[in-house]
């Protein structure tokens, strides 16, 4: 989902608002050890519900545990750098997302690509597909499948973030099946069921969890943690937020684990007498309910249920010792999957053929309607997926190769395009055209070549910024796709400046 600058505009006037509202006082807020506690929760926050750690297998514990350290260890969790209100800032968490081959999430005006989880249900489903492809596919399939996207020791991690995963979408469903016979807030108790899951809302499935963010959090390395504005809850790792880029009505579900930072596998810190960490809630925008404070100990996990994210808001509360969470999402995918993305070129190459003998290209369609659609998936290639891929540099491929090739697939494909934006010029500069389409053309042509110079240009400068310089060589960003003035292989300049003043020019006359 991508934050306008109009909706952040919104956002800082509400929070100017309340803060005048309330005229330097405080909004009172409950804990567990207040009276109130429990009736506020069940009154205001009936979407939350709390497992303690001692409801999920112990070797369960271990493996993820294991797992998170380990994901650290090899540098998978990464700070990212994020634009918020037009400039570029650095996230104060390490981060890393986990999920279903070829999908992405997308906060921030960043999309994260994910370390596929390696899991039994994602190979018999390619052990299924085999079954439809031809005896040549099926063997390029196979000889695919032998190398492996990343080593033993990260496949393990993965696979020990997938099962936790496996246990949330049982969990969950478990949950809101329940809670259609019984209201109320409680601690969760262990218990199976199937995965299909239902809100209680009559919503479609909510928690066929398909992306997991990870996030880690050490409070002695945080510059300047502010401090909660409303409550006086204390010092925030993570603001008052609602989760992006989810399908509607979606639970969410957060495992957490504070440690030692010199630990690998389990232990609770926070039991020796530090701070634990605490997750806040509140109802967006009111100053008149009490917000909610929630101590979490090492293992305990908390669900966002049915339309919490969208009512409430949420901060995450720092406490002493660092932290990791995985926090499990159904993240809106209708654009934000490598099938969708590649449905997507053949839409927009379909409009170009090649003469097999001679190599030359025409466009099949000059409609402004075609030649739009063109255009706009153009862009979209580019600026949502090439750049988007490359401004992180190089911190995928140092420990996953998953999506070496299908990057260097889209980037072919974007070339294609290139050369149909070639083509649609030529055709707007042809003086034999008829006058009239020659301005439809270009008509059709321009927003997209302007949209794609203000576009470059920015990524160009994010990529060049002071803060991009910071960065070591394998996680600065790269500008690409970039290529010099005159380059034989590319039908168009980099800069588009002159090519965008010729397409006006046709419109004036």
């Amino acid at each position: 989902m991508k934050r306008s600058d109009s909706s952040e505009r919104e956002k800082k006037r509400k929070r100017q608002k309340l803060l005048q509202e309330l005229g330097g006082q405080r909004i009172p807020f409950l804990s567990p050890a207040d009276s109130g506690f429990q009736q506020l929760w069940e009154s205001s926050y009936p979407g939350l519900v709390l497992r303690r750690a001692d409801g999920l297998p112990p070797d369960l514990h271990g493996r993820v545990q294991a797992a998170l350290c380990s994901l650290r260890g090899r540098g998978c969790l990464l700070r990212d750098l994020v634009r918020v209100r037009g400039r570029d800032v650095f996230t104060s968490v390490s981060r890393a997302l986990l999920g279903l081959p070829g999908y992405t999430y997308r906060y921030l005006n960043t999309r994260l690509f994910t370390i596929p989880w390696h899991s039994e249900e994602v190979e018999e489903r390619k052990e299924g597909e085999q079954e439809d492809k031809s005896q040549g596919e099926a063997l390029e399939e196979v000889e695919n499948k032998d190398k492996a996207c990343c080593d033993q020791e990260l496949r393990a991690a993965c696979k020990a973030l997938w099962e936790l995963n496996h246990f949330f979408c049982k969990d969950v469903y478990r949950i809101e099946e329940a809670s259609d016979h019984e209201q109320g807030p409680k601690e969760a108790e262990a218990g199976g069921g199937s995965p299909q899951a239902q809100c209680s809302k009559g919503s479609p499935v909510t928690a066929q969890f398909n992306v997991t963010l990870l996030n880690y959090m050490d409070p002695t390395t945080m510059d300047q943690l502010k401090e909660e504005p409303y409550y006086g809850m204390g010092k925030m790792a993570v603001g008052w937020h609602h989760d992006e880029n989810l399908v509607s009505f979606s639970s969410v579900a957060v495992y957490n684990y504070s440690c030692q930072d010199d630990k690998v596998e389990g232990g609770s810190s926070e039991d020796a007498g530090r701070a634990p960490w605490r997750l806040g809630l509140k109802v967006a925008w009111d100053i008149n309910t009490p917000g909610l404070a929630v101590p979490l100990q090492t293992g305990d996990c908390y669900y966002l249920r049915d339309d919490l994210n969208r009512t409430h808001q949420h901060c995450v509360l720092a406490g002493e010792a660092a932290r990791f969470s995985s926090t499990h999402r159904v993240a809106e995918c209708s654009s934000g999957t490598l099938e969708y993305i590649r449905r997507r070129c053949e839409e927009a190459l379909e409009n170009m053929s090649t003469n097999p003998d001679t190599g030359a290209r025409n466009l099949h369609s000059l409609s402004p309607s075609a030649l739009q659609l063109s255009e706009e998936i153009h862009n979209e290639v580019e600026f949502e997926w090439l750049r988007q891929y490359w401004f992180q540099g190089r911190r995928y491929s140092r420990f996953c190769s998953w999506w070496n090739k299908p990057m260097e697939e889209l980037e072919e494909s974007w070339r294609e395009m290139e050369s149909m934006t070639q083509l649609t010029l030529a055709v707007a500069e042809d003086d034999s055209c008829e006058e009239q389409r020659r301005k439809e053309v270009a008509e059709a042509l321009l927003p997209a070549l302007t949209e794609r110079q203000q576009h470059r240009l920015t990524w160009k400068e994010r990529c060049e910024s002071r803060l991009a310089q910071t960065l070591p060589p394998e996680e600065a960003p790269i500008n690409r796709p970039y290529w010099c003035d005159g380059d034989p292989s590319m039908p168009l300049p980099f800069d588009l400046t002159d090519i965008i003043s010729r397409v006006e020019s046709l419109l004036w006359k």
